[in-house]
């Protein structure tokens, strides 16, 4: 049976890690911007941005999970749950470029729009995955040891195990 300090040493290093990330955050990231392109002609572009970043998240923290950190299973809630706070940090810095980019050029066309959704993607995603490797996908790192169970033979009851007076075991 595997244990966490099986995983913890097999957890890839910080390079191979965001090589990792950048090829699983990025494809999808990649595939993201066609889609948020593609629903915003049919639904205001940061509606579409939200679904697709919601989406996006869901895949990215799974392939994140498997693959890129190394815990070679899936994601559990807590970790989906951490990752929708950099998820939110991350949509809210593309709807703020792409929006601020329609202030300053009245009719962008679709490669300055995607260059510029890239962009402040590709910035986030950079402190993305400083969270979601040392907060969201850390490993045990401040373990503290279990404490010394007494073999099954004793009969002793440890001095831990009274409670004021009385003793929790009858050994004599």
């Amino acid at each position: 049976m595997e244990t966490a300090q099986d995983r913890t040493e097999a957890s890839p290093g910080p390079f191979t890690a965001f090589a990792r990330f950048v090829l699983c955050g990025g494809g999808v990231g990649l595939a993201s911007s066609f889609a948020v392109s593609a629903l915003a002609g049919w639904i205001p572009w940061v509606c579409a941005n939200a679904l697709v970043t919601v989406v996006s998240t869901l895949l990215a923290t799974e392939l994140h999970a498997r693959f890129t950190f190394g815990a070679g299973g899936r994601a559990t809630w807590r970790q989906h749950a951490q990752s929708t706070g950099s998820a939110a940090a991350a949509y809210v810095v593309t709807c703020v470029a792409v929006l601020a980019l329609h202030q300053l050029v009245a009719e962008p066309d679709a490669m300055l729009d995607q260059a510029v959704y890239l962009s402040a993607s590709a910035l986030t995603g950079v402190v993305r995955f400083a969270v979601l490797r040392l907060v969201v996908f850390a490993r045990n790192r401040a373990q503290t040891p279990a404490p010394a169970a007494l073999p099954a033979h004793t009969t002793e009851t440890p001095a831990s195990a009274t409670i004021g007076t009385e003793k929790l075991c009858c050994a004599a």
